[in-house]
């Protein structure tokens, strides 16, 4: 079935042959716009994650209102909580930073500021064997831990992981984009999200307070994600589809880049990171 959604969503662009025939007035040609049609196949794939995209659509213009069009940066928002890396050990930034160059998705507010983690060995591989089982993969299974002191306000637990095809493909098994997740409240406007976790792993419970540093799931690849790693950020509300993303400011991260290390409040992509003493 797999396979043939993918022939689909290869067919479908026959349908910019219609838009040469629209242009040159080529009757016959135009009628291969309809291929375009068989883009809609994909909303039977998934519809849960599908309406979650639309959400996100939808709520993109709706945190730039909300915002008055100064979205949160560095510049005018001031973290008043202390976050640590959401685990132990060196990992890598894979994606994410504060600027627009590093940025997880600049132009989408509500992951503006999120990041994804794996781990790589010496070679920046991030797995050794065969690349399509998700437990050959470094940071599968890995402690994942609170980022700061708070309330859990949602603890999903119910997803299986999704395949690992190994060239970068995402076929989301779960309902939800997410996958298995935990949000917690720090306080009034600042909740930490941290998703993609392994089945059946989260130990904690909606309502429960919860220490920074204490182990409250493990490393998976449920949702939609190419790969097992760790996505963490940080919002102003535990609405994940209309609510902005914030910078994040680490405390005693230890950062190494270039074959320097230094300790600095925020990361991006492409450092080698972990939290320090």
């Amino acid at each position: 079935m797999r396979t043939f959604f993918n022939i689909l969503g290869i067919i479908k662009w026959l349908g910019l042959i219609g838009i040469i025939g629209f242009i040159t007035d080529n009757k016959p040609l135009s009628l291969f716009f309809l291929f375009f049609l068989l883009g809609f196949v994909d909303i039977f794939r998934n519809p849960a994650v599908f309406l979650q995209s639309l959400y996100m659509l939808l709520g993109m213009p709706w945190i730039h209102f909300k915002h008055r069009f100064n979205l949160p940066s560095i510049d005018n928002y001031t973290p008043q909580t202390d976050f640590i890396l959401p685990f132990s050990g060196e990992w890598l930034v894979v994606n994410g930073g504060i600027d627009k160059q590093t940025s997880h998705s600049w132009g989408i507010p509500n992951q503006r500021y999120a990041y994804d983690f794996f781990i790589v060995d010496a070679e920046g591989k991030s797995f050794s064997g065969d690349n399509k089982v998700v437990e050959n993969y470094y940071c599968y299974g890995k402690d994942v831990l609170a980022p700061a002191d708070g309330e859990v306000v949602s603890a999903v637990n119910k997803h299986p992981d999704s395949n690992v095809y190994g060239n970068g493909t995402a076929e989301c098994k779960a309902h939800d984009i997410r996958g298995n997740h935990i949000i917690i409240r720090h306080s009034k406007k600042k909740y930490s999200l941290i998703a993609h976790l392994k089945p059946g792993s989260i130990t904690v419970k909606k309502g429960q307070r919860v220490t920074q540093g204490q182990v409250i799931a493990n490393c998976g690849n449920s949702g939609n994600t190419t790969e097992p790693h760790i996505h963490f950020q940080v919002s102003e509300s535990k609405n994940f589809f209309a609510s902005a993303s914030l910078p994040i400011k680490f405390k005693n991260v230890i950062v190494k880049e270039n074959s320097k290390t230094r300790t600095e409040g925020y990361i991006s992509r492409g450092q080698l990171v972990q939290n320090g003493g």
